[in-house]
């Protein structure tokens, strides 16, 4: 007859599994979708060209120095006809140096913002408060939500995409904090 502690190790061992293949189809869907949302991004540009292309009679109204530029938000640019039509989903760009906050949606630089001012608490003789990462959790609280399962996991989703993105750092697992580059001088404010 096998011991408890033999089954409990074996169980354990079952589970720890999981969770490393869990984690490693977690990562690679992670690098799936930010290849798919590039594809997305350049078909709605390639989209937005050819309309302005096919648009009979519009190209010099506002004369040739008033051409749209490219937005360097990292959001799609807007289609003609559609600016009541409901926003697709914010693009976060890839960090890089000279990119300002700005560059995120609202959302985005909130995150952003909260966890530049918790950088900005060190040296002032406040000990722990207003240093080190914040949880999603503790991020809910800075922005005045209710802590529940929904608006957590919200938060953890966007803090994950802007740590894909080079925007964050996550120290430790749940944990986020600017991204070095980011918080360096110059880093993006």
């Amino acid at each position: 007859m096998p011991s408890v502690v033999g089954l409990l190790d074996q169980r354990e061992l079952t589970a720890r599994h999981r969770v490393d293949a869990l984690g490693e189809e977690g990562d690679r869907i992670q690098a799936e979708l930010v290849a798919a949302e590039r594809e997305w991004h350049e078909w709605v540009i390639a989209r937005s060209r050819v309309g302005e292309v096919l648009s009979p009679g519009e190209e010099n109204v506002a004369g040739p120095d008033a051409a749209e530029e490219p937005s360097d938000r990292g959001e799609p640019p807007a289609l003609p006809g559609s600016s009541k039509a409901a926003k697709p989903k914010s693009v976060v760009p890839m960090w890089r140096a000279g990119l300002a906050w700005s560059a995120l949606s609202a959302d985005y630089q909130r995150i952003v913002q909260a966890l530049a001012g918790r950088g900005r608490g060190r040296g002032r003789g406040r000990g722990r408060l207003g240093e080190g990462p914040l949880t999603c959790q503790e991020m809910a609280g800075c922005f005045g939500l209710d802590p529940v399962p929904a608006k957590i996991e919200a938060l953890r989703s966007k803090a994950k995409r802007l740590t894909a993105r080079g925007w964050l750092a996550e120290p430790a697992p749940g944990r986020f904090t600017l991204a070095k580059a980011v918080a360096g001088p110059g880093g993006g404010s």
